[in-house]
This record gives structure tokens, sequence and C-alpha cells, in this order.
């Protein structure tokens, strides 16, 4: 069982009292959303009334969203919007996307050894690591409103070791402060596990029969990748959603795997639940994975760098970014600083790049 989510439900309010500093582009993002899930007009117009604007709502914007399905005190507050705006410079136009290059795929042949050698590479992959330790720092963020309006929740740092292929995490701190009170199964919220190999194991596991078929080209951190998609039945499935301790489900999951084009290490892992029943509390369920080569004791392994879990609840959504920090051989001389939380990455060591020829 290779993920394990565990919700539980939190409640607080929205605090509508303080200002939003918006731009023409995340207004317009946070308005079609709305109105795709069809959310109160009171609620989404004071919100509005909060926002101020940093560029110029123009007459063809406003046009735009005005003819969404939107209630009349929306209406009312865009309005606002556009006038209290029009002395502000024009928003700033969104970059096109430059078409990706032309670039075949290799030979069918080419791609099924390609699939092999992975297979071979994920199921042997934690034969391979040493006993080390590491920080894993996560950040767990709520939105109650479903518009991406993320509000931080906490930062928990834990001491991970990994010793005889088997992981055990031990909380740090919370929030900056010492714990002293909860291990990682106690924490609440939405936690994970597996991402030491178990999952990228589950996925190529041959009972498992996960369907392989070619993608696309992509870039990460500088190197080339060729990317396959996969699916796994329902019947074949291990992830489990663990809802509370009091609901489960094990749905089918489909995803991406990012293969380095000259290693054949797998450096990403995506995962979407699929089919999970009406009736269970979670509607959405997904995983995205990193790895990245780090130094332990001067020899290079590919290790998780961090994993991103989302889930959604009706409206209320979760995420879950989780870094993996300071690897350190496993042994009674090796020691982390867990002073204060460290900066997040970088969204350049995570951000897939363009493909070049």
């Amino acid at each position: 069982m290779f993920l394990r989510a565990l919700v539980v439900l939190l409640t607080f309010s929205v605090v509508l009292g303080a200002q939003a500093k918006l731009t023409v582009a995340q207004l317009k993002s946070l308005v079609t959303s709305s109105a795709q899930l069809q959310h109160p007009d009171k609620q989404v117009a004071a919100y509005l009334r909060k926002v101020v604007l940093t560029e110029r709502l123009d007459e063809d914007t406003l046009t735009e969203l005005q003819a969404l399905r939107l209630g009349q005190k929306t209406r009312e507050a865009l309005n606002d919007l556009a006038e209290a705006s029009r002395n502000l410079p024009p928003a700033t136009p969104p970059v096109p996307k430059p078409a990706p290059p032309s670039i075949p795929p290799p030979p069918e042949a080419e791609q099924s050894k390609v699939i092999e050698e992975v297979r071979d590479y994920a199921l042997n992959y934690t034969k391979r690591l040493p006993d080390f330790i590491c920080s894993q720092v996560t950040r767990r963020y709520v939105d109650p409103t479903g518009l991406e309006l993320w509000r931080q929740q906490d930062t928990v740092v834990e001491k991970l070791s990994f010793f005889e292929q088997k992981e055990k995490y031990e909380v740090v701190l919370v929030n900056n402060r010492p714990n002293r009170a909860f291990t990682h199964e106690q924490l609440g919220g939405a936690t994970s596990s597996g991402e030491f190999g178990t999952m990228m194991k589950e996925i190529f596991e041959p009972e498992t029969q996960a369907r392989f078929t070619w993608e696309r080209w992509a870039r990460l951190r500088g190197r080339r990748m060729q990317v396959y998609n996969y699916r796994v039945s329902q019947a074949r499935s291990k992830w489990e959603i663990d809802y509370q301790r009091q609901q489960r489900v094990v749905p089918a999951y489909s995803g991406l795997i990012f293969v380095d084009n000259v290693s054949h290490a797998v450096m990403r892992i995506t995962l979407q639940a699929e089919g999970i029943p009406p009736s269970f509390p979670i509607q959405e369920a997904s995983n995205m994975l990193d790895y990245d080569y780090q130094k332990i004791s001067g020899a290079d392994f590919v290790l998780p760098l961090r994993a991103l879990m989302r889930m959604r609840e009706g409206k209320y959504l979760v995420k879950n970014e989780a870094e993996f920090r300071l690897y350190r051989k496993f042994g009674a001389e090796a020691s982390i600083s867990f002073d204060t939380t460290p900066e997040p990455l970088s969204e350049d060591q995570t951000r897939e790049e363009p493909v070049t020829k």
C-alpha cells in the first residue's frame, strides 16, 4: 500500500477583512473558477470588494468576465473594480507558449526496451540504496472556497530514516517549534508515505499489469526525458485513500512516468485517481513525485526531491508540498540540524522545461 492519504475535517472561517492584491490574470482565474463551481453570488462579491488590482481591468476583459454565469452582486463588484483601476497601467499580456519542436518518438522496439529496463530499475530501486537519514519538510495548505486561495495550515519538519529498505518518520518541528506530542501518524490532516520506491515499484510490478504508451519528450533539471503515460485498473490497484480512519477506497489510477533519456532512471511520477465512488467523501486525489541526484558519502543516488499531494472534498481543497533535504549516510555519526525550517525549493528545480533538438 504505497500511499495512504488521511484526511481530517478542518474548519475555519475565510477572513474577508484583509485586502488581496491581484493581477488581472489572477482575477480572471478566480472569477472563472467561481462561475464554474457556482459559488454563492454574495460570497464572491464580498471577496471581490476586498480585492485591490495592480493593473487596469480594461473594457474587453470586463466584457469577457461579464459573459460568464455570474450573479448580479458579482457583476457590480467587477464594474467597481474596473472603475477603480482605470488609471493603473495596462495588464501584462500573457506570454504565448512556443510551439513544441517536432521531435519524433523513439521506435516502438526501443520504447519497449526502455520500459523493461525501467521495470528492472523500479523493482530493484530500494535494494540499491544505502541506509540514510534526511530531513522531510512538509508545508500543508487548505482552501475551503475551491478557488485556489490557499492558506497555509502548518509546516512539519521530520527526520526520515531509511534503514534496511524501510522508512521511519520522527516529527521534529511543527511550525518551527520542537515537537514532543505527535508521531507521524498522529499529526492529523493529510499525510502520505511510500515516496522511497514503493510507489514506483507497485506501478511496475508485473501483477499490476499497468499499460504504458508513449506520451512526449520533456526536459527536467536540464536533462532530456522520455515521458510515458500509464494506467492501472481498479482490480490491480493498491493505492488506498483513507478518510478519517473510517472509510477507505482503492481507486484505479493513471499518470505519467518521466525517464532519463540516458540513464533510464525514473525522475518524475504523477498519478491521478480514477473512478472514486460518488458516495466517498474525497472526490479527487493526485500525487506528483520528483527525483534528483543526491550525494551520500561522495556517491550519487537518485532520491526523492519533492512530493506534491492534492485532494478535494466538495469545494474543500487540500495540498501538501513535501521536500527532502540534507541526505546523510545512516550511522551513529550522522546528524542533521533541525534548528529552523529551510526556505522552499525554487520552482526552477521542478518546472518542466522546453525541449530542444
